[in-house]
């Protein structure tokens, strides 16, 4: 059996190889991202990450996986931002206060989908026009829901999270052995 990962997310590959599971296939899927009016951010996450299974082709003996991350201030989804000054706006609508950083992970074997979505409460600190300034001339910002990756520099904005470390990188790895066992993909020793 063979695993196709349906992005093309260095870190989620990262996150797979800390459990010594190394992807034989990257297909990166071609959707439309766009947030439906009036759509919930859980809504929202597990519509792309089903969008992105469908968009994959797979062969027999194939198992696929895809996941979508994204962080809401209440209904308001963040996604990656399209410029510098998005993502300033987006990091000071997170600073001082809690959000949510949901991640819906979709297993694929055949016709049949497993899936999940992981709720992570994450604080941000109160930040500053210098630590604003400074992370966005890092540029880590880029491609990256809500503006900020907590793997990197923003990690010092993080005082506190409740859940699932790894899903806000980008893929909860629990839950996500979990579903490759159900789809039947072995996962010897995670």
């Amino acid at each position: 059996m063979k695993l196709v990962l349906g992005s093309a997310s260095p870190r989620r590959a990262e996150l797979l190889a800390q459990l010594g599971i190394v992807p034989d296939a990257f297909r990166t899927p071609d959707i439309d991202e766009t947030p439906r009016r009036g759509e919930t951010p859980r809504a929202y996450v597990l519509r792309i990450a089903r969008a992105k299974a469908a968009a994959v082709p797979l062969a027999e003996g194939e198992v696929l996986l895809c996941a979508d991350t994204t962080v809401s201030v209440g209904r308001r989804i963040l996604g990656k931002p399209a410029d510098a000054g998005e993502a300033a706006e987006f990091l000071w609508a997170l600073s001082g206060r809690r959000h949510h950083v949901l991640t819906a992970v979709v297993v694929r074997r055949g016709a049949r989908l497993w899936e999940r979505v992981v709720d992570t409460t994450v604080k941000f600190k109160p930040l500053s026009n210098p630590e604003v300034n400074a992370y966005l001339a890092s540029g880590e910002w880029h491609g990256k829901a809500g503006a900020y990756g907590i793997q990197g520099r923003a990690g010092a904005f993080i005082p506190w999270l409740q859940g699932s470390f790894s899903a806000v990188v980008g893929l909860p790895l629990a839950e996500t052995v979990n579903l490759l066992r159900a789809a039947g993909y072995p996962v010897e020793g995670a």
